[in-house]
């Protein structure tokens, strides 16, 4: 039984798993938008969220933390300075998932579209 194991697998490992998180997090705050499949796009809202709580703090801690993940000075540079001060005010929910009516070419899986709220 799965009781108080929160997240999906993904079927992927551990690392696999934060690989990906990581690199469509990337993709995420530099282009404002991205295409995903719907487990992989509510998944990706959490951890998104955290970074952005994490920059609203604004101090090196934080900054170190969001580095750990995102690994690109300038996007963490982006995202301190741009993204997080226009979410102040806002208490979460910096995410939005939009299920797409296409399905992917390859295998029929339904897509989402993930984006920052503005």
């Amino acid at each position: 039984m799965r009781h108080l194991k929160a997240g999906r697998k993904l079927n992927r490992h551990s690392a696999h798993r934060l690989a990906l998180f990581r690199n469509q997090a990337k993709s995420l705050l530099a282009h404002g938008r991205i295409t995903t499949t719907i487990p992989k796009a509510k998944e990706l809202t959490g951890f998104v969220d955290h970074l952005i709580t994490l920059a609203k703090r604004g101090d090196l801690h934080a900054r170190r933390l969001v580095l750990r993940d995102l690994q690109d000075v300038k996007l963490v540079r982006r995202l301190f300075d741009e993204i997080a001060p226009r979410y102040k005010d806002r208490p979460g929910g910096y995410t939005r998932v939009l299920k797409l009516a296409e399905r992917r070419k390859g295998d029929g899986t339904q897509l989402a579209l993930v984006e920052l709220v503005d």
